[in-house]
């Protein structure tokens, strides 16, 4: 179905994959991992033909696959309309047909650069339409997707710019439901996603009856729909493959890298036990030299002998040293190191909330929400999206006036706020000057610290809107941990952490003293951390135990007001 050769991509003078091979075939799920940065959505971006690559080839069988692709963070234009990028009726023709007659009427008079670009777009353009043109798919097929995918309250008149991250995410799901394609890449589509949605999409997978190569971080996702791992190695830029799950990867590659040790261990022992042995062996000789007289030419001759068996052990150790067949030493793959210390206590009621309503303009997403935080809590806030989880944490935050109620922060609290648009990033500013405006430490010290968050040399001075969705989400968490704080207020902080990254970032927030309030949807996440889970029903907050309670629907209480 498609056979990857040797792929190799080049940006400059960086190589960012080299010799990529791997085979998928009919029906199987594969899930493709590795660092953020190490090129999993250039190759994807490859595989779809948006990208060029250096050598190498790609082959789909047949030649005319049908291929789904939803890219991560990337859903249509802002004033597109929801039927638009569904590519439903009329109103979808309406936009293809308008699109072809702009571009029609641009190219008499285009000089000759821009003709060909023109030239290019109005071919794309023509393609689109004629494929609208043979697509019937009625408005009921488009609600039904809809519906199923929890956005049913949506109309196909609602303009893109009026969806939630959550959401956006559904509706590339959507489209790529509704085209019924026979191979789906998928890069990151659990991000943004509710507990409902990830479950409808785990489902909606398991009955797939189509080939998958998915890029994720989530552990669970892996767990439940894939069935063998492409690991993308940042040193070597190829890719390994190992059959089964993510568990099971894990376990392999943790039973290699315990055998590579030991092998490495076993192999620097010979050489110091054959070290040893040569110069054990040359002193003896040059002991037996020095001791003796030129009058006993039958022990001096026994000398040279030993000499001569040193200088033949040596070229052993040579030849034992060159031997290809050795094993390498485990490199010691570079992590960010995310470290909470000297956290200052707080109050025992770090966070109430009385009578709290919000919402936009005059509708009110939530109301009556009465709950207090107690200090060293972890709530994880659920919910489906575009119910108020975000507004709830621009309220707490200040960034957003309540409609009724208040907010109240308790005694010696200190807040670090993690946004999920990453707002509190300054896009103009660098990562040298983002820790600058929180902490005081030298230029020295800005540069050891980002260190331990994978900022290295120049790139401390890079735009942060240049950089990529993971390397914003470790300065985020960078920018938290420099300020000092006991009370984290955190917005899907681990979306765009790659696998090792969210290791360190549980790591590190199991030895956090303080409390946390934290939107979140990785299972793995909230099974190990939350002490309790709030969520949004009926227009106001509800409280449960964990994520088998949230299931069973059994409230503690009639409110998140712990008892």
């Amino acid at each position: 179905m498609l056979r990857v050769s040797n792929i190799k991509k080049v940006y400059g003078d960086v190589v960012v994959l080299g010799n990529v091979s791997f085979v998928l075939n009919a029906g199987e799920r594969v899930g493709l991992i590795g660092p953020n940065g190490c090129g999993k959505s250039t190759l994807l971006r490859i595989l779809i033909g948006e990208e060029a690559f250096d050598e190498g080839s790609v082959q789909f069988t047949p030649p005319d696959l049908k291929v789904g692709y939803l890219a991560q963070g990337e859903y249509g234009a802002e004033t597109q309309k929801i039927g638009e990028f569904l590519h439903v009726g009329e109103s979808a023709l309406s936009a293809a047909e308008a699109r072809v007659a702009s571009l029609s009427a641009a190219l008499p008079g285009a000089e000759d650069d821009e003709r060909v670009q023109l030239l290019e777009a109005y071919a794309e353009a023509l393609t689109a339409l004629e494929s609208l043109a043979l697509v019937e798919r009625g408005e009921h097929e488009a609600l039904g997707a809809l519906q199923a995918l929890g956005l049913g309250n949506l109309s196909l008149n609602t303009p893109l710019m009026h969806l939630s991250g959550g959401q956006r995410t559904r509706l590339g799901l959507a489209r790529i439901w509704l085209e019924r394609p026979q191979l789906i890449l998928l890069d990151e589509p659990t991000n943004h996603l509710d507990l409902e949605a990830l479950s409808w999409l785990e489902g909606w997978l398991r009955v797939y009856n189509g080939a998958m190569l998915v890029v994720s971080h989530d552990r669970t996702f892996l767990d439940n729909t894939v069935t063998k791992i492409l690991d993308l190695d940042p040193e070597t830029l190829t890719v390994t493959e190992y059959v089964g799950n993510y568990t099971d990867y894990l376990q392999t590659w943790e039973r290699e890298r315990e055998k590579q040790w030991s092998q490495w261990r076993a192999e620097q022992a010979e050489v110091r036990r054959l070290h040893q042995d040569i110069v054990r062996t040359r002193n003896q000789a040059l002991w037996v030299e020095a001791t003796t007289k030129p009058g006993q030419p039958a022990v001096r001759r026994i000398a040279k002998k030993v000499a001569k068996k040193a200088k033949s052990r040596e070229k052993k150790l040579e030849r034992y040293q060159g031997n290809e067949e050795r094993a390498e030493k485990p490199t010691l793959s570079w992590r960010m190191k995310l470290e909470f210390v000297d956290t200052p206590e707080s109050g025992r009621d770090v966070l109430t909330l009385k009578n709290l309503a919000a919402g936009y303009g005059s509708v009110k997403l939530f109301q009556h929400v009465n709950a207090r935080l107690r200090a060293g809590e972890w709530v994880v806030l659920v919910g489906s999206n575009g119910v108020g989880k975000t507004t709830l944490l621009r309220v707490i935050m200040g960034a957003l006036s309540p409609m009724e109620g208040n907010v109240a922060l308790g005694a010696n609290v200190q807040v670090g706020y993690y946004a999920q648009g990453q707002e509190v990033l300054d896009s103009d500013s660098t990562p040298f000057d983002t820790l600058r405006a929180v902490a005081a430490m030298s230029e020295t010290e800005v540069r050891s610290f980002l260190h331990y968050f994978l900022f290295a040399g120049d790139e401390v001075f890079v735009p942060v809107q240049a950089l990529s969705y993971g390397e914003r989400a470790r300065l985020a968490l960078a920018r938290l941990v420099a300020m000092g704080c006991n009370f984290l207020v955190l917005d899907e902080p681990i979306n765009h952490l790659d696998i090792p990254s969210r290791t360190q970032f549980e790591r590190a927030m199991a030895n956090f003293e303080g409390t946390v309030l934290a939107v979140v949807h990785d299972r793995y996440f909230i099974r190990q951390f939350a002490t309790r889970i709030w969520t949004f029903e009926g227009g106001t907050l509800r409280s449960y135990i964990d994520l088998e309670d949230l299931a069973r629907g059994r409230k503690v209480g009639g409110s998140a007001v712990p008892a």
